[in-house]
C-alpha cells in the first residue's frame, strides 16, 4: 500500500524526474501533454499502475483529483482501441460526468446510460450509474464487447445499506481482463478494501493521498465573528498526524478523549476563547437551572422555561442566516456552501436572505445570469413556471443565491451547479447529498448544525460525514486555502467540533446481501456450488472472515478465565456448580413467568386493535390525542396494528399499543358514507356530528354480543408449580447450608456471566463462517417454495420460465414485482392504470407521510393493488418465516398523481393536495419509467402487458419530466 505524504527529498526529486523523462514516451506521457497542469505524485503513481495493467483503488479527500485517474483510464481506453464505462452513484453525477467527458473527447465519442436515458450507448466512453453496469452484466449484454477498463467513481458508496451491494456485484462480476480504478474518499480500512479487490480482480496497487492541494482551516462563527478552532495556525493537513484516523468518530465523544490526541504538540489546542465560551455558556445554564432569588424569582423561573423550550441559553446572540452570508461576504470568503439538513430549511434560508435585501452580484452578473436561467427555461411550459416556483428562484439566483436538494426540477439543480462553478451564484444553501460527488467546489463551507435527522431520530455527524461536507471548500487552482465554519449553536462544545475535524476517515462496511434477482441470475449463469462460492467472495464475507480471528483469540482468553472462577467456587459441601445452575433456573422461571404475563397482555391488546372495525366509535386513554374517536379503517394485516381514526377535534391519527393500556373494544358504532373524503374538513365534521348522536342516543356496537371477543385472552401457562419445585430442590441440595454459600455464589455469577458472553462469541464466529452463503441458501428456498426454482430428476436445481422472468426484474420489491405479473395483476388495465400500478412497486413514502389507503381511480386499479397488497402480506410472512429482510410494503401515495399525469393533466393539478416537490414527482416518475422499460423488455412478458408498458412510458414522459433527463 502507498501512503503519499510529505515533501520529497533531493534525490526522490532527482528520480522523479528521471521517471518523468521515460514518461514522455508512454501513453502517460501523451496524457500529461494534453493537460494545463502537472500530476500530483499519487496521480502519477496511479496512473503507471493503470498503464502496467493493475488495477488501482485510489482513496484520497475531496478535491484532490482523484477523477485524473479515471480520465488516464478512459485515455489508455481510446489509445488501445478498447471501451471504457465510467460509474458513478447517481444520476445527477453521471449527467455531469457525460457533459465534461463529451467535451473533452466529442459527443459522438461519448455516451450516458442511466435508469431513463440511453444517449448513444454504444460509444466508446460510456458514463452510467452502476446498477445499469450490473444490469448488462446480468443480461451478458454486447455493450461489454471490448471493455478494458472501468473507472467506479465514488466506490466508498458501496457502504450504503439500500444500494451498496450493486457495486460489490459488478467488481466481482466484470470479466477478468477489464481493468478496475476505483475512486474513494479517505477510509481508514483502504489497505482492507485493497487486500479484496486484489483476491476477486487481480494485482490491485493502493494508493492513499493524505494531502489536500487547497489548505482547510476550521473555525466557528460566534454571533458574526469568525473564530479559528485550534489555537495555533493548524491546517487539515496537519491535524491528521497529530490526531490519528479515527473511524467515524461522533461528535458526542468527550472532551477529554478529542483533545487528548492534539495537546501533546504546541499549537494543536483548541481555541481557549472558544473553550472560555463555552464554560460561560454551562454555567449561564447552571444558575439558570438552580438560581434563588427573592423579588427575581418569578422572572428567573420564566426565563427557565423559555429555557427549557429554546433548549440551553447562552451569552452569543446567534446570526441570521443572511448576517452569516453578508459576514462571510466581508471577509471575502464567499462563495460558500451552507449545508442545512432539511429541503425546507434550505428554500427558507434564500427567502430569508431575499428578504434582507442581501445583494450579491454585479449588473453584469445578473445579465448573465437571467440570460442563462431564461434560456433553461425557454422548454418549460409557461403554465409549469408558477407550480415550480420559478420565479422565487429565478429572484434567488439575480442576487447570487441558490438552494440545491433531491426536492427541485433536475434542471433547476443543473443550472445552479454551472452558476455556483462559475463563480456567479455566490451563496448556496444545500442538504448533505450535494456532498456525493457533483462537482461543487466552495472558497467556503459552512455547517448550520452538527446533527441531522436520519429519517428514524436525530444523530450527531460523523467525523466521515463532516470530512465529506467540509471537502467542498477550497478549489484548486482558484483559492489559496480553503475554510470551514461552524456555527455556534447553544451546547456547542469546542472540544467536539476539534474531535471531528482531527478524524476525517471512517471505515468502509460492505452491506452487501444477496438479493431475489442477484440469486437467480448466480444460479443461471453459474450453478448453485459456483453461485456460493462467488457469494463468499464478496467483501462482506471478507471482513466477516477477518473478524473471526480476533473473535477466536477472544474466546481463547475467556475460556482460560474460566477455568479460574470455576476453581474459585468449589465447595467442600458438593456440587456448587449444579447448585448455581438450580438458582439460575429459578431467578429465569420468575422473569419468564412475569414475561409470559406482560406478553398476554400485549398480544390480547394487538388482537384488540386488529378487530376494529370502519365505524367503531372507541375511547383511547392514552397517547398524543386522548378521547373518543371513530374508526376511518382497519388493520387487520400487520404484525402491530394501527387502525386509523378520527377524534371528535376532527384530527386524523393511528392508534396503536402504546395509545391504550389493554384491551380497546368499541362503545358504539356509526355509517361512515361512501362519498366520506378524509381530506374535506366538511366531511370530517359531518362524521363528528354522527359519532356525537350515536353517542347520545346510546346505540349498542354492532353485531350484537361482538364486546364479547375483544379482550379475551388465552389461559397463561401454569408456571407456579415449577418454581415451587425449584425452590424446594435448591434447599434440599448440600451446599445450601454452606456458610461460604454466598462467596461462592458471587463466584458463580461471574462464572455464568462470562459463559453466557463467551457462548456468545462463539455463536458470532459460527454466524460469520459463511454467513453470506447461508443467506443465499434461505433465499433460493424462498424462490423454491414460489416455483422460481424447480428440481430435476438428477437432484439439480433449474431455472423455471418465471423465474427467467424475474432475472430481467431489478429494484427493492423484485419478487413482488414479479408475482404481481405472474398473477395477473397488469392484466385488465390500460396504459395509464398500469403506469399507476407501476408507481405503487416503486414508490417509497416517508414514514410521516403514510395515512389512510385512498380510493383507487378506477375498480380494476382498485382490483389490480388488492393482488400486489395481498401478494406482498403472504410473501411478508414467508420472508419473516426464512430470516430474511422483509420486502417494502406497497406504497399507494403514488397513484393518484401518476394517474392524473397519465391522463395528461396539469402539473398544478397533479401535485394539488400533496406533499410532493416537483423535484421529488420527476424523480418518482423516472424510477416509474425504469421500472416500465424493464418490464417492456422481458422477453417473455405477455404481448398485450409489454406494449402497454411502452405506451404507458410515453403517457409520463412528457413536460417536466422529459426535460429534465440531461441539460
Amino acid at each position: 500500500m502507498s501512503s503519499i505524504t510529505g515533501p520529497e527529498s533531493p534525490s526522490e526529486r532527482y528520480r522523479a524526474s528521471a521517471e518523468r523523462a521515460a514518461e514522455a514516451k508512454t501513453y502517460l506521457g501523451g496524457f500529461i501533454r494534453s493537460l494545463a497542469f502537472e500530476l500530483d505524485d499519487f496521480q502519477r503513481e496511479a496512473c503507471l499502475s493503470l498503464q502496467a495493467g493493475r488495477g488501482v483503488l485510489v482513496a484520497a479527500p475531496t478535491g484532490a483529483g482523484k477523477t485524473i485517474v479515471g480520465e488516464f483510464a478512459i485515455y489508455l481506453a481510446l489509445q488501445r482501441g478498447l471501451k471504457a464505462f465510467y460509474t458513478t452513484p447517481i444520476k445527477a453525477l453521471s449527467n455531469q460526468k457525460y457533459s465534461e467527458l463529451a467535451d473533452k473527447y466529442g459527443a459522438d465519442r461519448v455516451g450516458l446510460l442511466t435508469g431513463d436515458t440511453s444517449i448513444n450507448g454504444d460509444a466508446p466512453v460510456v458514463v452510467m450509474t452502476t446498477e445499469v453496469l450490473r444490469n448488462m452484466l446480468y443480461a451478458d449484454s454486447s455493450t461489454l464487447a471490448d471493455l478494458g477498463f472501468v473507472v467506479m467513481d465514488e466506490v466508498h458508496y458501496l457502504a450504503d445499506r439500500f444500494r451498496g451491494a450493486v457495486w460489490e456485484e459488478v467488481i466481482i462480476h466484470l470479466p477478468s481482463e477489464v481493468q478496475v480504478a476505483s475512486l474513494s474518499a479517505t477510509v481508514s480500512n483502504a489497505e482492507e478494501f485493497g487486500a479484496w479487490l486484489d483476491t476477486v480482480r487481480g494485482q490491485t496497487d493502493v494508493i492513499v493521498s493524505e494531502h489536500r492541494p487547497v489548505p482547510l482551516w476550521q473555525h466557528v462563527m460566534v454571533g458574526r465573528k469568525i473564530v479559528d478552532l485550534f489555537a495555533g495556525d493548524t491546517t487539515f493537513d496537519e491535524i491528521a498526524p497529530a490526531a490519528g484516523t479515527g473511524a467515524g468518530t461522533s461528535a458526542t465523544v468527550s472532551a477529554t478523549v478529542k483533545t487528548a490526541d492534539l495537546s501533546d504538540r504546541p499549537g494543536f489546542e483548541v481555541n481557549p476563547e472558544l473553550l472560555s465560551m463555552a464554560r460561560a455558556e454551562s454555567q449561564m445554564n447552571f444558575r439558570g437551572r438552580f438560581g434563588h432569588g427573592g423579588r427575581n424569582q418569578r422572572r428567573q423561573r420564566n426565563q427557565r422555561d423559555d429555557a427549557q423550550q429554546a433548549g440551553q441559553r447562552s451569552p452569543v446572540r446567534k446570526a441570521s442566516r443572511p448576517q452569516v452570508i453578508a459576514s462571510l461576504d466581508r471577509q471575502d470568503l464567499l462563495p460558500a456552501i451552507t449545508f442545512i439538513f432539511s429541503r425546507a430549511g434550505c428554500d427558507a434560508a434564500v427567502a430569508q436572505c431575499v428578504a434582507a435585501g442581501l445583494w450579491l452580484t454585479t449588473e453584469q452578473e445578473q445579465l448573465i445570469i437571467a440570460r442563462r436561467v431564461d434560456e433553461a427555461a425557454q422548454d418549460i411550459p409557461s403554465d409549469d413556471l408558477d407550480v415550480l416556483g420559478f420565479w422565487s428562484w429565478r429572484d434567488g439566483l439575480l442576487r447570487g443565491l441558490a438552494a440545491h436538494h433531491a426536492g427541485m426540477l433536475p434542471t433547476f439543480k443543473e443550472v445552479v451547479e454551472k452558476l455556483f462553478v462559475d463563480g456567479l451564484v455566490k451563496a448556496v444553501f444545500a442538504t448533505e447529498t450535494l456532498a456525493l460527488g457533483v462537482n461543487m467546489p466552495a472558497r467556503s463551507v459552512v455547517l448550520e448544525k452538527l446533527d441531522k435527522f436520519n429519517g428514524e431520530a436525530h444523530v450527531n455527524i460523523t467525523a466521515g460525514e463532516y470530512t465529506q461536507l467540509t471537502g467542498r471548500a477550497g478549489r484548486r487552482g482558484i483559492d489559496v486555502e480553503g475554510h470551514a465554519v461552524v456555527l455556534w449553536q447553544p451546547g456547542t462544545d469546542p472540544a467536539a467540533v476539534a474531535g471531528l475535524a482531527s478524524r476525517r476517515t471512517y471505515p468502509l462496511n460492505s452491506s452487501f446481501r444477496p438479493t431475489y434477482n442477484m440469486s437467480i441470475n448466480l444460479l443461471a449463469q453459474f450453478g448453485r456450488p459456483r453461485a456460493r462460492e462467488i457469494l463468499e467472495s464478496s467483501f462482506a464475507q471478507f471482513q466477516a472472515d477477518r473478524s473471526v480471528v480476533g473473535l477466536a483469540k477472544q474466546v481463547r482468553s475467556r475460556e482460560e478465565s474460566l477455568a479460574g472462577f470455576s476453581k474459585a467456587m468449589t465447595c467442600h459441601l458438593g456440587d456448587f456448580t449444579e447448585y448455581s445452575r438450580i438458582r439460575r433456573a429459578l431467578s429465569d422461571t420468575e422473569k419468564n413467568a412475569s414475561k409470559t404475563s406482560s406478553r398476554a397482555r400485549k398480544s390480547v391488546t394487538e388482537d384488540s386493535l386488529s378487530r376494529l372495525l370502519p365505524g367503531d366509535v372507541v375511547d383511547v386513554p392514552t397517547g398524543r390525542a386522548p378521547g373518543l374517536a371513530v374508526v376511518l379503517s382497519s388493520d387487520h394485516h400487520s404484525r402491530e396494528p394501527r387502525p386509523a381514526v378520527m377524534t371528535l377535534d376532527n384530527q386524523l391519527r393511528r392508534i396503536s399499543t402504546q395509545d391504550v393500556e389493554g384491551p380497546l373494544a368499541p362503545i358504539t358504532r356509526v355509517r361512515i358514507p361512501k362519498s366520506f373524503n378524509a381530506k374535506v374538513p366538511k366531511s370530517r365534521r359531518d362524521l363528528a356530528s354522527s359519532v356525537r348522536n350515536a353517542l347520545r342516543e346510546n346505540r349498542p356496537p354492532a353485531p350484537p354480543n361482538r364486546n364479547d371477543d375483544f379482550g379475551r385472552a388465552a389461559a397463561l401457562p401454569d408456571q407456579e408449580r415449577k418454581i415451587t419445585e425449584l425452590r424446594r430442590e435448591l434447599r434440599a441440595h448440600p451446599c445450601h447450608g454452606c456458610s461460604e454459600r454466598e462467596d461462592h455464589a458471587r463466584w458463580s455469577e461471574r462464572y455464568w456471566k462470562l459463559r453466557q458472553e463467551t457462548d456468545g462469541l462463539v455463536r458470532q464466529i459460527q454466524g460469520r463462517t459463511n454467513t453470506i452463503a447461508k443467506t443465499f441458501d434461505r433465499v433460493c428456498g424462498v424462490l423454491s417454495t414460489y416455483g422460481y426454482l424447480e428440481t430435476s430428476d438428477a437432484g439439480v436445481l433449474t431455472i423455471s420460465p418465471d423465474g427467467q422472468r424475474l432475472r430481467r426484474i431489478y429494484g427493492e420489491k423484485d419478487l413482488l414485482i414479479s408475482q404481481s405479473l405472474r398473477l395477473g395483476a397488469f392484466n385488465d388495465l390500460d396504459a395509464v392504470e398500469v403506469a399507476a400500478l407501476a408507481s405503487v412497486l416503486v414508490y417509497q413514502a416517508k414514514r410521516e407521510d403514510r395515512g389512510l389507503r385512498p380510493k383507487m381511480p378506477s375498480i380494476s386499479l382498485e382490483s389490480a393493488v388488492d393482488v400486489v397488497v395481498h401478494e406482498w402480506s403472504a410473501l411478508e410472512d414467508i420472508e419473516e418465516a426464512n430470516k430474511l429482510p422483509l420486502t417494502g410494503e406497497p406504497e399507494l401515495g403514488l397513484v393518484w398523481p401518476i394517474f392524473k399525469w397519465a391522463k395528461g393533466r396539469h402539473l398544478q393539478d397533479v401535485l394539488s393536495g400533496t406533499d410532493l416537490a416537483a423535484g421529488d414527482f420527476v424523480r418518482w416518475v423516472k424510477q416509474v419509467i425504469d421500472l416500465l422499460d424493464q418490464l417492456a423488455k422481458i422477453p417473455s412478458l405477455d404481448p398485450r402487458v409489454a406494449r402497454l408498458c411502452g405506451e404507458a412510458i410515453k403517457l409520463i414522459k412528457r413536460g417536466v419530466v422529459a426535460y429534465s433527463s440531461v441539460a
